[in-house]
């Protein structure tokens, strides 16, 4: 895994924690809703909110419909943060 996405999945990893209430919650690439206790539809629009903030990114709903995983929220935000860079 790239550092840069490593460094993501930790941020990411705390939001999930902060959002879902879950201390102990670890996230992999492969995380899906259904691995995670409380993330329900409610809940995963306010995981998005908080992952917008946090990296100071906007997701599409488009963007946010089509992810099957966390990697691929992973993948989204590096882009992202990329381009901003850029």
């Amino acid at each position: 895994m790239l550092q840069n996405q490593d460094h993501i999945l930790q941020r990411l990893t705390a939001v999930f924690r902060d959002v879902l209430d879950l201390d102990d919650l670890e996230l992999k690439l492969t995380t899906t809703a259904n691995d995670v206790e409380g993330w329900d539809s409610l809940a995963h629009v306010r995981l998005m909110v908080a992952t917008e903030q946090e990296f100071k990114v906007r997701l599409t709903t488009v963007e946010v419909s089509s992810l099957k995983n966390v990697g691929e929220l992973v993948s989204a935000i590096a882009e992202k943060t990329t381009a901003k860079a850029s």
